[in-house]
């Protein structure tokens, strides 16, 4: 502690030097600076100060300068969110499956982070944030063209894009997490009985089909995007409301209707082999979530410290009132129950996170909790439908739930997104509208892409097992592998 507060009073000290040794002109320099620098040359010389300072702005406005701390926040925030997928999603579904079936989800989620990352590294980055047509990106940034570090030989030094105030290989990294988690959300659906190969395809022409367009048009100015040009004003989605949760959830859905029911679901029993793995599964979940949302955030700041709150708070609203519920009706709460039910509330206030006071949050994933507790009993026994691991049940209608209430409690107070006019139903103002008609867009989206790709691959190649694969289990039949080996 005595050497970091050295090293502080260090960096403070060389800064102040900088200053008042003229050293201003430097690229690493901050805005404030520059209004230093232009008071001193008022004062000295008053004849010429005013036509200088005007440029110097002028400049300083064009170029974005680096905020350490925000990159540091944002490096954290991508790895938090990795961690989402691996081990957390990976732990929270294989404890789920039965232990035939525990290797296979892991690879699933595992595999993924690899094959993800490279389609997001050649072209899922462009299609998502390449561009300014508002239906879909270009190639502008396919092979991480215009992202990376490049040699300026007229200036003899190197040239760093940047996204506002952080290197854009930074805003693409922390937007890749989310393409490989959103994709092994799915994988929950299906769990058990899908084809690894079949997995791959799909999950690629998914990504291409679905979730680009649907980041371009939320994140990237597009047609959903949230102002004047966007549908019914557009929607506020402030880490993936409509982008991560609709998408994966509704697609979910359909996956598992058109793969149908596992063999012996209804009439044999199916209960989780290891709840020890989903609850691990779970509070890693809980922590990686920090990431994902107060990162949306792209700084350090306060809106980024309410976003943490409220994820904080809806994620502990969603595991008391899921629990609760089971509570109340069966007698006893289950760890299975409080670790949906968080999820439940994390996904409520994805899309809010940045627009809602912080109990707002809490009170959208308490009301996460009862509506998901019923879509994954209630309504999924009655349609009969085999979604696995609850993705629609949880994502699907936890998403959609989040994305019309962040139109009821979204407030200026934390993000001011309308230059002072109200925004959410609680301070009279007028934004649910632009929710309801983007969440019914990316309702639409995922069910007609989601069809025809899974229609197309399987009849080319098939997207279930044999029933002798599954009767032996994913593990062996696809990967030549057991979970547990007891001698």
């Amino acid at each position: 502690m005595k050497n970091w507060r050295t090293t502080l009073r260090a960096l403070v000290a060389l800064n102040l030097v900088t200053l008042t040794t003229g050293m201003i002109g430097s690229p690493c320099c901050y805005a404030q600076n520059n209004e230093q620098v232009a008071e001193t040359k008022a004062e000295a010389s008053p004849e010429t100060a005013a036509a200088e300072v005007p440029d110097q702005q002028q400049t300083v406005a064009e170029q974005p300068q680096l905020d350490t701390g925000d990159n540091a926040w944002m490096l954290v925030s991508c790895a938090l969110v990795l961690f989402m997928t691996a081990p957390g999603l990976a732990m929270f579904y294989s404890g789920l499956v039965r232990k035939k079936n525990v290797l296979g989800v892991m690879m699933q989620c595992i595999f993924l982070m690899g094959l993800m990352t490279v389609y997001w590294a050649v072209i899922g980055y462009s299609l998502s944030f390449g561009g300014d047509n508002p239906w879909f990106g270009n190639g502008d940034h396919i092979c991480m063209q215009g992202v990376q570090a490049e040699w300026n030989e007229s200036l003899g030094e190197p040239v760093v894009p940047m996204f506002s105030s952080i290197p854009m290989l930074t805003h693409m990294l922390f937007q890749g997490m989310f393409v490989i988690i959103t994709p092994a959300l799915i994988c929950g659906a299906f769990a058990e009985r899908m084809k690894f190969s079949a997995m791959v395809v799909f999950m690629l022409l998914w990504a291409t089909l679905v979730y680009c367009p649907l980041c371009h048009w939320v994140w990237d100015g597009g047609i959903l995007a949230f102002g004047e040009n966007g549908v019914m004003g557009g929607a506020l989605d402030f880490a993936g409301g409509t982008v991560v949760h609709i998408s994966s959830g509704v697609s979910a859905l359909v996956c598992a209707l058109l793969i149908g029911r596992r063999l012996g679901q209804g009439t044999e029993p199916m209960p989780p082999h290891n709840m020890t793995y989903t609850a691990m599964g779970a509070a890693m979940l809980w922590v990686g979530w920090f990431g994902f949302n107060a990162g949306s955030e792209l700084a350090a700041d306060g809106v980024a410290a309410s976003a943490f709150a409220t994820t904080h708070f809806g994620a502990a609203g969603g595991a008391v009132t899921w629990a609760a519920m089971e509570w109340i009706k069966r007698g006893k709460p289950s760890v299975l129950g409080a670790c949906s039910g968080l999820v439940a509330g994390l996904v409520c206030v994805t899309p809010a996170a940045g627009f809602v006071q912080p109990m707002w949050g809490m009170v959208m994933g308490m009301i996460a909790g009862v509506v998901c507790f019923y879509s994954c009993t209630a309504l999924k026994n009655k349609f009969g439908y085999d979604d696995s691991l609850d993705a629609f049940g949880v994502h699907g209608v936890g998403g959609t739930l989040g994305a019309i209430l962040t139109g009821v409690f979204a407030t200026r107070a934390v993000t001011d997104m309308a230059d002072g006019a109200p925004l959410g139903l609680i301070e009279g103002g007028k934004i649910l509208g632009g929710q309801i008609a983007a969440t019914a867009i990316s309702w639409v989206l995922a069910i007609v892409a989601t069809f025809i790709i899974l229609k197309v691959l399987d009849a080319t190649m098939g997207l279930r097992v044999t029933q002798a694969q599954e009767v032996e289990g994913l593990d062996l039949s696809q990967h030549g592998e057991e979970g547990y080996i007891f001698i």
